[in-house]
């Protein structure tokens, strides 16, 4: 976990080093395990302004502590677009998708679950961009 947080750090250094890209408009985008683990990155990274939490939810398993995304959501300040399936059986709605959702820092107004009756990672294709495009335009501005 440290080693992820040491690359996500430096890779967002790398960007800030580039001068065709909008250091002011970077956004996270984790998917099942990445969502995970996304609530820690984002409670101690500050350079990410938008989120994207896709059929992931609180771990089911047992982690130490330091770094369990339980302690880190409440920390998590960004607008948060988290993308779910009613019938996951990786990230459980009731277990999983919820706790985490309503843990988040994030003001209400600035998160949204979106919930697919699919399993997990089964969403359908086009109605997953549009919500994916739809939130990242609403918080970064419609891409250039």
């Amino acid at each position: 976990m440290i080693q992820w947080s040491k690359d996500l750090g430096r890779s967002i250094d790398y960007l800030e080093s580039r001068p065709d890209i909008a250091h002011d408009k970077l956004g996270y985008h984790g998917v099942s395990l990445g969502t995970t683990v996304g609530s820690v990155f984002l409670a101690m990274e500050k350079r990410i302004k938008v989120s994207i939490f896709i059929a992931g939810g609180l771990g089911m398993y047992e982690v130490h502590p330091q770094v369990d995304s339980l302690h880190f959501a409440p920390r998590v300040r960004i607008p948060v677009l988290m993308i779910n399936g009613r019938y996951d059986n990786v990230s459980p709605y009731e277990t999983s998708q919820l706790p985490l959702f309503r843990l988040l820092g994030t003001p209400e107004k600035d998160k949204r679950h979106r919930l697919f009756e699919t399993q997990h990672l089964l969403f359908p294709r086009n109605e997953l961009i549009k919500e994916v495009l739809d939130w990242l335009d609403r918080y970064l501005g419609p891409a250039q």
